[in-house]
């Protein structure tokens, strides 16, 4: 049972808080992040947009009442003006649905109420958060056409009132300018603060999906690596038992005890051998696992040609070898001839039938390191289901850049040949 370290603190009011098994403590946003949230926000995606919008047009119509009981006391609205003022704030409620529509309502309502030479600060607030919502919600030439319709039927409403009254509208139509520029500001904003999320989310899923790729590449490594460890150790074990069984079938009485004595000391090294590279594997998923390091472990190189040659050797097959190599390649590219010599000689000794005779050469040329396994065996049985070997193979060459053929022979046989590049592109692994 985990108990928090909160639970032996004193709080801020000097009590110690309860010992609990869990104690979940949430941090609540502080007002600016809180308002800064709202102002990088859609507002047609907003919580709680009808509701919110309620109480703004409930809070405009309080400033409204105030402003015409107080501004303009000559000019206070009767029964039909207060009807028009309270009304205007109406179509409030669904600005953000219908920015156009609630604004047309509001023109409709508030050109009677001017007409009439009512107090005309009142209405301004609403007004001018009408003309907010179409600008914050809309094109720029929309807003632009709106907003110039807008004061144009205003001028001429006040004209018919009091060209004094018109000219004062004009003089002071700057602020219905600025407050359709300020939410066009407002809309190019958020406009850019969602395209940094939306870059965002995109780098984050494209860091994902690499992280996938990257997993399903190195359990493919390992599937390879396993796969011609083991056909590579099996098969050899099963070939030198074969040898020891058959020693000591052929004549009991004539036991030859030091070739069946050298049988088992072959199978007890393959064995030694494929537990040590089975570890080095193992310990390459243990690390990943426990994120220890990001390390492959010591890759298999050319080195190691005359022991799988040696190895072939001891499972009766005939190998000649030709290893003329002058250039020091990438570990990389000499893990994978060395796998793929591994895999050809493991399928020559398998399938090319008994003592079959191999010819590997090994040479490099400019910019490119030559593989050639061969061998004048009968091929796999017919009918048998192929394994991975040859797809494992071609997925080795192409892991370091390279190309690998086989198949049959024209004369009999089979035939594997790869070039592999002796300089690792970005990337290659």
């Amino acid at each position: 049972m985990t108990r928090s370290f909160l639970g032996a603190l004193p709080s801020r009011k000097g009590a110690f808080l309860p010992e609990d098994d869990t104690v979940h403590e949430t941090t609540r946003p502080r007002l600016g992040d809180r308002i800064m949230a709202a102002v990088n926000r859609d507002p047609r995606t907003a919580p709680h947009g009808t509701r919110n919008d309620a109480l703004l047009a409930v809070v405009l119509a309080v400033v409204a009442v105030c402003g015409a009981l107080f501004t303009d006391e000559a000019r206070q609205p009767d029964a039909l003006g207060w009807t028009l003022l309270l009304a205007a704030h109406v179509p409030i409620v669904w600005r953000r649905r219908r920015p156009m529509l609630v604004l047309a309502a509001l023109v409709a309502v508030i050109v009677p109420y001017h007409a009439l030479e009512y107090n005309h600060l009142a209405p301004t607030p609403v007004a001018y958060v009408a003309l907010y919502t179409v600008a914050v919600t809309g094109r720029p030439l929309r807003t632009v056409l709106t907003g110039a319709i807008v004061l144009g039927l205003s001028t001429s409403v006040m004209l018919t009132v009091s060209t004094h009254q018109a000219v004062e509208l004009l003089r002071t139509s700057g602020w219905i300018i600025a407050v359709l520029f300020c939410g066009i500001d407002v809309r190019y904003y958020r406009q850019y603060v969602a395209s940094i999320v939306e870059r965002a989310v995109r780098a984050e899923r494209t860091r994902e999906e690499e992280a996938r790729r990257r997993v399903a590449e190195e359990r493919l490594r390992i599937a390879r690596d396993l796969h011609d460890l083991l056909a590579h150790s099996i098969t050899l074990i099963g070939v030198q038992t074969s040898v020891a069984a058959h020693v000591l079938a052929a004549d009991p009485e004539r036991l030859d005890r030091e070739a069946v004595a050298k049988s088992l000391d072959d199978i007890a090294d393959t064995c030694r051998t494929a537990r040590g590279e089975l570890r080095t594997t193992l310990e390459v998923l243990r690390e990943h696992e426990h994120g220890l390091s990001d390390t492959r472990g010591p890759l298999p190189g050319l080195d190691g040609l005359p022991d799988l040659v040696a190895a072939a050797r001891l499972s009766g097959a005939r190998v000649e070898q030709d290893l003329r190599i002058r250039a020091d390649p990438p570990p990389a590219v000499g893990a994978a001839a060395y796998r793929i010599v591994q895999e050809a000689l493991t399928n020559a000794v398998r399938h090319a039938g008994p003592e079959p005779a191999v010819r590997l050469r090994l040479y490099d040329e400019p910019g490119a390191l030559r593989v050639s396994v061969t061998d004048d065996g009968t091929g796999p049985t017919p009918g048998n289901t192929p394994g991975f070997g040859l797809v494992g193979m071609r997925e080795r060459a192409r892991s370091v850049g390279g190309t690998l053929d086989a198949g049959p022979r024209p004369d009999g046989g089979f035939e594997v040949t790869a070039a592999l590049p002796l300089t690792m592109g970005e990337g290659s692994v």
